[in-house]
């Protein structure tokens, strides 16, 4: 009998071959191959008329092959074929297509997707490069069985989930369809069964409240539309079916995190006591009248700690909102109650600058409780093994009331006597596990503990990633800030730039001038122009061209290094003589000439060039990650102190600095820089008095979406405003730069897509978890409690902290 848990080579058509490879690509059962999804549809039912066609348009196209030929060019055989519907006809172009010349014969029909430009040597007339392609049955033989899955009707588009193997680029579309209607036939056929009624998730009184299809027949109209299923509600995922297998998904992962804080307020932590002498120690190290926000979110942080469960809350505000203040207050909190405090960054330059901060701030207070000074310990990794054992030694025997570190704090050689409180700051840099760890230092209850971000987070990502934490936001300025003026100009200007920066200096000021690479030639890869349109399953015609395309191009590469730069875009063009085309599972953009590629501008190279020509005179230092820490922290100091004018970088200053002197921040090439990173960038200047200024420096080509992030960053200083537009642009994967450790990998939902079905799938699964449904039979409760057992725990580990 066939369940949604058999394996994979049981399923009519995969076998054990097969079944490997899928396999690799996390498809083991029959559920998983079910919830591989199509990512767009084709309409062949009522497809578009070729006389309807618009250039410039990503277009599904059926017609009758008329004609082909292999034209053998100076450079690559180029395949052509002309495709009519009527006296309508486009013209289809593969470069290195030799492999198709027996695929196509006048007379098929076939499928076409691809972009639309009009052709040059025929007015009106179009023609598509590197289209995906799919030879449609002719209605006999073998073919048969399938043809009405293929024609007549609205058809799901997949992911390959091809190997690499001779016959992976067979594991298309046209094979997944079969495969896949195969299975619902089946399954259909075992509806009466009890396994088939075990397929359910959700609860039928809930899917009756908010309308929601059962499970198979929800998969069973995304996989297979039915005839009059809007086009729009497809595309956007918003038909009934998308709709329930979206909610199904956040809903289990918001219910694992409900049950992660449930789970957590159970556990003994440490009640700490804010008495007037906690209150007096606090008081003695604000360096300013708080702001409302502070006090508002200290006091959240304070009643929190003083509960017996252990705290954990995140804190996020703007850059310079004051969090590094609260979460010192904080510390102190458990300081002045006989504990130690842990504060870990992701950097040895930001934790070095905590450890300054916090010499500075506790230097010359004593503690309320002991009378004596506070005693605060580095350690780091760079940090030579001798000094790293004394450290260590001090902590275990609690001679340290704040430590401050970076990964060095979790190394298992690195022991608390009396760990209270655990601040990570730049969570979004580590991954969850890490968090963990330092919250499993030995002892005998679990610490508190406070999560900052220096980036803030869309709701989306909050409900998500942070989900099992309580959230506190400072969102308000501190007195004396004054707003950045904030420019876009080009590197044609740049003497304009470099005397505004000298006459800055001459006032008494300070500059940073940021760099994204720290040396040229090393550095400069070719540039990535494009954003890739991935749209999958190009067929064995796009996995051919790829393979002989990538090729062509790493030689052209080669030739043209001596000489005239080449640029490689993700579509795969390259720029030389003639056209390049790479073929890949998305549809493929392809241009005929590019301007050479501008080299970019580097931290290095530009400290010398500086140095000795615009800013000469002035004194400048160079800071990048290459450099030791030793070095790092000799040039910080000195820009601190201001025995520096001007300080070159690369991102390394992003976070973590603290020079209110400094009025100037420029960023060249700033349309490589993401939002946040240029919102941070911002941030290290405007925290004194004096009146400061951001300069964006562009380069060469601006992008589009690059267009959009300059011009948000003119327009605003809210970083919440420009975190949603971050994550708009790059997607919640990479919204942090890197991928996120810990961040779920959603088979269906999309966190920007989506939004209304989180905070949707959020009420059901607190209200679930809290409030007894008599409609919910205890069977359905059972089942929904093993399922968020077995699937999402072994998945993200929400149910253990």
């Amino acid at each position: 009998m066939l369940e949604l848990s058999t394996p994979i080579k049981f399923v009519k058509l995969v076998g054990e071959r097969i079944a490997v490879e899928l396999s690799k690509r996390g498809v083991e059962t029959v559920e998983d191959l079910l919830y591989h999804l199509p990512f767009r549809y084709e309409d062949r039912l009522n497809p578009v008329p070729m006389s309807e066609l618009r250039a410039g348009t990503m277009a599904s196209v059926i017609g009758e092959v008329r004609g082909t030929v292999l034209l053998q060019t100076r450079s690559m055989p180029l395949f052509e074929m002309t495709v009519g519907q009527g006296l309508s006809t486009v013209k289809c172009m593969w470069f290195r297509g030799t492999y198709l010349r027996d695929k196509f014969h006048v007379g098929q029909m076939v499928a076409l997707y691809g972009k639309l430009e009009p052709s040059r040597s025929s007015a009106g007339k179009f023609k598509m490069i590197q289209p995906q392609f799919e030879v449609l049955p002719s209605g006999g033989g073998a073919e048969a069985e399938f043809s009405m899955l293929e024609v007549g009707r609205i058809v799901p588009v997949y992911e390959s989930l091809g190997g690499t193997t001779a016959w992976g680029a067979k594991l298309g579309s046209k094979w997944l369809r079969r495969v896949i209607w195969a299975l619902f036939e089946e399954l259909e056929k075992q509806q009466v069964s009890e396994s088939a009624s075990q397929a359910e998730t959700l609860p039928g009184a809930m899917r009756a409240r908010l309308s929601f299809p059962e499970r198979l027949k929800a998969l069973k109209a995304v996989h297979f539309p039915e005839a009059g299923t809007p086009m729009a509600e497809l595309v956007s995922a918003t038909t009934p079916g998308h709709r329930r297998l979206i909610f199904e998904e956040f809903f289990y992962l918001e219910l694992g995190l409900e049950l992660k804080r449930r789970r957590m307020r159970e556990r003994e932590g440490t009640a700490f006591v804010t008495n007037v002498k906690v209150r007096e120690a606090i008081k003695q190290v604000l360096p300013f009248h708080p702001t409302a926000a502070q006090k508002r979110v200290l006091g959240e942080i304070a009643s929190d700690m003083r509960r017996p469960q252990p705290m954990r809350r995140l804190l996020q505000g703007d850059v310079g909102s004051g969090k590094t203040i609260v979460a010192m207050q904080a510390a102190l909190v458990a300081i002045e109650n006989g504990y130690q405090t842990a504060l870990m960054a992701p950097t040895e330059i930001l934790a070095t600058q905590h450890y300054l901060s916090a010499r500075k701030l506790l230097g010359d207070v004593l503690s309320q409780r002991t009378g004596r000074p506070y005693r605060v310990t580095l350690l780091t990794g760079s940090l030579d093994e001798a000094t790293k054992r004394e450290a260590r030694g001090r902590i275990f025997r609690g001679e340290t009331d704040l430590a401050i570190g970076t990964h060095a704090l979790i190394e298992d050689k690195v022991d608390f006597e009396n760990l209270g409180l655990v601040i990570v700051d730049e969570q979004h840099r580590f991954g969850v596990q890490q968090r963990f760890r330092l919250m499993k230092k030995p002892g005998a209850l679990d610490p508190d503990v406070l999560v900052m971000t220096a980036t803030p987070i869309p709701r989306t990502l909050a409900l998500t990633l942070y989900g099992d934490l309580d959230a506190s936001v400072i969102d308000e300025l501190p007195p004396g800030r004054t707003p950045i003026v904030t420019r876009r100009t080009t590197e044609e200007r740049a003497e304009d730039v470099w005397g505004f920066v000298r006459k800055q200096v001459e006032a008494g000021r300070q500059a940073y001038i940021v760099y994204p690479v720290i040396e040229g030639p090393k550095h400069d890869q070719p540039e990535l122009d494009f954003p890739q349109d991935v749209e999958p399953d190009a067929g064995e015609a796009s996995l051919k061209a790829q393979a002989d395309s990538s090729a062509t191009l790493r030689n052209d590469n080669k030739k043209t290094a001596a000489g005239k730069k080449t640029r490689v875009s993700k579509a795969g063009s390259a720029k030389g003589g003639s056209v390049k085309a790479r073929g890949t599972k998305s549809s493929i953009k392809t241009e005929k000439l590019f301007e050479p590629k501008r080299a970019l501008r580097a931290a290095t190279d530009m400290y010398e060039e500086l140095r000795m020509g615009p800013l000469s005179g002035l004194r400048l230092g160079l800071l990048h990650g290459r450099l030791s820490a030793d070095d790092k922290d000799v040039t910080m100091r000195r820009f601190q102190r201001g025995d520096l004018d001007v300080l070159i970088a690369t991102t390394v200053i992003e976070v973590g600095v603290d020079v209110p002197n400094a009025s100037v921040m420029v960023i060249e090439h700033a349309e490589r820089f993401g939002l946040a990173q240029m919102h941070q960038l911002r941030g290290r200047v405007g925290r004194g008095a004096a009146k400061s200024f951001c300069v964006l420096m562009t380069g060469g080509t601006v992008s589009e979406q690059a267009e959009a992030r300059l011009d948000a960053m003119v327009r605003t200083q809210n970083g919440f405003e420009l975190a949603e537009l971050d994550l708009q642009q790059r997607g919640p994967g990479e919204f942090f730069g890197t991928r996120q450790a810990g961040m779920p990998e959603f088979r269906v939902a999309n966190l920007i897509r989506d939004r209304a079905l989180l905070e949707l799938a959020k009420t059901e699964a607190t209200r679930f978890a809290s409030e007894p449904d008599p409609a919910v039979s205890s069977e359905e409760k059972q089942a929904v409690w093993a399922r968020l057992k077995m699937q999402w725990q072994r998945k993200y580990g929400l149910v253990e902290a």
